[in-house]
């Protein structure tokens, strides 16, 4: 599942209504129909010794039970199509759902209780058999939904180790409002996305079960580690088709259901477990094994709009069959473009649910970057098959496990498939970038926490944040390069054979790595990695040429902040003449090494290729050697580490450890620069500065001097911009759109005019000339240039566009506004689920908080309205409006604000943003003159 997920659902105030008649169909309604079926169990049963320890029922299943097979028969009421939609708050829409489950057990600890999980579901009918002699065991069953979520079963006698047992449940629940468990969604076809009209309107389920969502739907073992098979039966109106994990086996009709039973799937965790209810039509992509169906709205098939998408998922999934020597393990693969879904792509074993915008490529609307977005989400969730599907981390403490493998394999994959999109180096630096700044603060956590400080689902839900994907990723391709790439490869493949269809943990991991190396390696694969997983943090390694002396100790934002770990890290290092010898550093102490010491002014360069994660600062004399290279002859330091040198210097200034005007002056080159990655990263870094200062008298002479700097560069693609062009190549086209941002952002003439005068053409012909590429940043910068009869003309496309890419583009653009009044409307508009799904509340927020005009704004809206918009993604929305904050009125709100709501999911995110508002308001007073100093003397002396 990736972590950039958008929220979604349907329509709150709808379901208030649909409850109110669901109380009375229920009454009404004949529950069920049983279908048993037994098919061969294709995946070998594991053995799950006694446990040793119990954990406490408040939040864990004890272990005196383990699942072997479900049988789940479940059906929806729901139509798919109302033809009086005067009446859909009414009588016609049904969002209950009824069910039975039998779960098939062995005793493992004689007990007289069984516990299941349940939430939001009524159960009853309870049976207890004993397989092994056919006798029913008496029960009784009890369920308190305000002290927990677990469903008790009283047994009459004691369950005997050993024995098989079976328990079955009749349920019924109804569909959730929000984008969780089992849940309804509204496209429309072949009409615009916001009109609602009695030939266009469709609905759809769909399911979300991970992490903890299972429960909501059938009563099960809602834990990773308790695998098993399932075979399913999903009942449903005769005008739709059921998907689920498997292939169908079978499906019959009578006057109105049709019965569909799918084949058993291979042993598999709750949260995979997965049914989709809809009209949806398919593309078909080539493979030699598998058959794979691209799903989609009827219309968005039929206009091609899912073709990238196929044309890719076969080449990604027979990319992973030859790397981990491993078939995938299915003989079907559907993935399903959901209109909505949390978060943008789920995993489910055999039927992986994306969010439409995140894989639709609409020609001549999607931008033609979008093509990487695509390819990098479906390489993602593909990888899931393996890590996370086919072996499963034991608890959530260990998330990273299946997310920060798939983030970094992924990165393989697309490269493979789509070498001109310089996947790796691209993800790379955005990967470093966020996983460096989430872990430099003293809040941070480790990668895998101890498992009784991830109990409850808040606090899971907590831990699909960038620590877990981000730096999972990059702690992997380190230790890749400790072990070298081909026997980390086999290791990786013996753990995947060693623990398929079972659970594992990194200890498992890191033995069968171990295996692999050589027999006389002194390379501790378990000692090395757990410096980097058990705790929280990274280093800053320090060098000074002069002696030849260096050593490494925390790197943190807060240098109030005091910490004495120290990590196992790869030293690899070169300087102007040769590449110097790898080593290990396992040590805080000081240590002296010749080869450091420069020599006849040659620079020395450490972390080759960023390789290690970690900083690397440098006495004062190497640095200007380094950034001497990096202006007069940049191509004698290796690509990566050009961005490191930068990136470093503005972090390492953040820390207090350099001179802000190091930072600075590292990006005196870009004016004559024409490559992505120094751009890109002096630009991320800066955004640091604008956030801190867009509200300053700083931010003028700042502006005048990156009008200055971005000039060549937008002069550079003029021909193309001006015309509406773009270049073919991909690193180009990147830059080409940051290129426009950096000048229009900054107020350089010819950039707003032509972004403006564009904007206008399309609102006076109403034909959009503007190339796909380039619609984001000149819908963005020509409504900010504008006044109400801009915002307006976006609005009413937004409303009528049938294209999700166009939606998308719009919709970020409504943000950029500096009317206050509109964006205080556009606000409000997010309350409303028919202007702004549920599912972009979050995201719309955040966007209009990146706005200076809006950030204000955003943070009084989230606090009034908190409960509703905090049911997305709150975690984003507190990141958000606290990226600005710098004073200690800001600071004491937010602490108020911390303390006073329910934050849930958020929680890490406002001690973490409270922290950084902490070294915010220091870092600001520390150097706000020197910063004002220094733009306005570089203006200064190119004037």
């Amino acid at each position: 599942m990736p972590k950039n997920s958008h929220k979604s659902k349907f329509f709150a105030s709808v379901f208030i209504v649909l409850v109110i008649s669901i109380i009375t169909a229920i009454i009404t309604m004949v529950i069920f129909y049983q279908i048993q079926t037994s098919t061969m169990n294709p995946t070998p049963r594991p053995t799950f010794p006694p446990s040793t320890t119990v954990p406490p029922l408040a939040t864990r299943l004890p272990r005196s039970i383990i699942p072997e097979r479900y049988q789940v028969s479940l059906k929806t009421y729901f139509y798919n199509q109302i033809m009086e939609p005067e009446n859909v708050t009414a009588s016609n829409q049904t969002m209950f759902f009824t069910g039975n489950s039998t779960v098939y057990f062995e005793c493992v600890q004689a007990t007289s209780t069984v516990h299941l999980h349940i939430r939001e579901l009524t159960v009853w009918g309870a049976v207890v058999k004993n397989i092994n002699t056919k006798e029913t065991i008496e029960c009784s069953t009890s369920y308190d939904e305000e002290l927990s979520e677990f469903l008790e079963i009283q047994l009459s006698e004691e369950l005997k180790v050993g024995e098989n047992y079976s328990l079955s449940l009749k349920f019924e629940g109804v569909m959730s409002p929000y984008l969780e468990g089992f849940y309804l969604s509204m496209y429309n076809h072949g009409g615009a996305a916001h009109h609602r009209d009695s030939n266009t309107e469709r609905f759809i389920a769909a399911t979300q079960m991970e992490p903890t969502f299972a429960r909501h739907v059938f009563p099960c073992l809602d834990e990773p580690d308790l695998k098993a098979v399932f075979e399913v039966t999903i009942i449903h109106r005769k005008d739709t088709m059921a998907l689920g994990n498997n292939r169908m086996k079978t499906d019959f009709i009578d006057e109105e259901w049709k019965y569909t039973i799918f084949e058993t799937t291979p042993r598999m965790s709750t949260y995979l477990f997965a049914f989709v209810v809809s009209d949806f039509t398919a593309t078909e992509s080539s493979h030699d094994s598998v058959t794979i169906r691209t799903f989609a709205r009827p219309e968005a098939t039929a206009a091609g709009h899912t073709h990238y998408a196929a044309n890719i998922t076969g080449k990604i999934l027979s990319f992973y069959e030859e790397y981990f020597e491993i078939g995938y393990s299915l003989p079907k693969l559907d993935q399903v473009a959901l209109p909505d879904l949390d978060p943008a792509g789920m995993e489910n074993w055999g039927l992986v649910t994306y969010q439409e915008g995140e894989v639709l490529y609409e020609e001549g609307v999607s931008s033609l970057l979008l093509k990487e977005n695509i390819a990098d989400i479906i390489a993602h969730e593909l990888a899931h098959q393996w890590f996370g599907n086919l072996v499963t981390m034991k608890w959530w403490n260990e998330l990273w496990l299946k997310e920060g493998f798939s983030t970094y394999i992924s990165n393989l994959a697309v490269d493979h498939v789509e070498p001109s999109f310089r996947a790796i180096e691209m993800n790379l630096i955005h990967d470093f970038e966020a996983a460096f700044m989430a872990d430099a603060l003293a809040s941070s956590r480790p990668l895998v926490p101890p498992q009784d400080q991830v109990q409850t689902a808040d606090e899971i839900q907590q831990m699909f944040d960038v620590i877990t994907y981000k730096k999972g990723a990059l702690v992997l391709r380190m230790l890749s390069n400790i072990v070298g790439e081909i026997d980390f490869k086999k290791g990786v493949n013996m753990y995947l054979k060693d623990f398929k269809y079972k659970s594992a943990d990194q200890n498992d991991l890191w033995r069968t790595i171990q295996q692999v190396l050589p027999k006389n390696t002194d390379i501790d694969v378990a000692m090395v990695m757990d410096s980097w997983t058990k705790q929280s943090g990274f280093p800053v390694i320090t060098i000074d040429t002069t002696t030849g002396e260096f050593y490494q100790k925390r790197f943190l934002y807060n240098d109030s902040s005091q910490s004495n770990v120290w990590w196992s890290v790869p030293i690899t290092s070169m300087s102007n003449s040769s590449v110097f010898r790898p080593f290990l550093l396992e040590t805080s102490a000081k240590v002296r090494e010749e080869e450091f010491i420069s020599k006849n002014g040659e620079w020395i360069l450490a972390n080759i290729n960023c390789t290690g994660f970690y900083r690397v600062n440098y006495n004062l004399e190497n640095w200007d050697f380094l950034l001497t290279q990096l202006e007069t002859e940049p191509q004698r330091i290796p690509l990566m580490n050009r961005w490191q040198l930068v990136d470093d210097a503005f972090n390492l200034a953040r820390a207090k450890l350099v001179n802000v005007t190091l930072a600075l002056n590292s990006t005196r080159f870009l004016r004559n620069e024409t490559s992505l990655l120094p751009w890109k990263t002096a630009m991320s870094n800066l955004d640091y500065f604008v956030h801190m200062f867009d509200r300053s008298e700083v931010y003028g002479p700042m502006q005048a001097y990156l009008r200055q700097q971005v000039k060549g560069l937008y002069n550079f693609f003029r021909n193309y911009t001006d015309h509406s062009r773009v270049p073919e190549d991909h690193s180009l086209q990147h830059l080409q759109m940051l290129a426009v941002k950096v000048a229009c952002s900054n107020g350089l003439p010819e950039c707003v005019t032509m972004a403006t005068k564009m904007f206008a053409e399309w609102m006076n012909n109403n034909t959009n000339n503007i190339h796909t590429n380039l619609r984001s940043e000149i819908y963005c910068h020509a409504v900010a240039a504008g006044g109400k009869a801009e915002w307006e003309f976006a609005w009413q496309r937004f409303e009528s566009s049938e294209d999700t890419s166009e939606k998308e583009q719009l919709r970020q653009a409504l943000s950029c506004t500096k009317k206050i009044w509109l964006l205080n409307r556009y606000l409000e508009y997010t309350l409303n689920p028919d202007k702004i799904r549920l599912m972009d509340v979050d995201t719309t927020i955040f966007l209009v908080s990146r706005n200076v005009v809006g950030q204000a704004l955003a943070w009084n809206f989230i606090r009034a309205n908190w409960e509703y918009v905090s049911m997305g993604n709150p975690a984003l929305l507190v990141v958000g409006v606290a990226s600005r904050f710098s004073t200690q009125f800001e600071l004491e709100e937010l602490q108020r604000f911390a303390s006073d709501y329910e934050l849930m999911s958020a929680t890490r995110a406002a001690e973490q943003s409270i922290e950084q508002t902490q070294v915010n308001i220091q870092w600001v007073n520390d150097n706000k003159d020197i910063v004002h100093q220094w733009f306005d003397r570089e203006i200064a002396s190119r004037s």
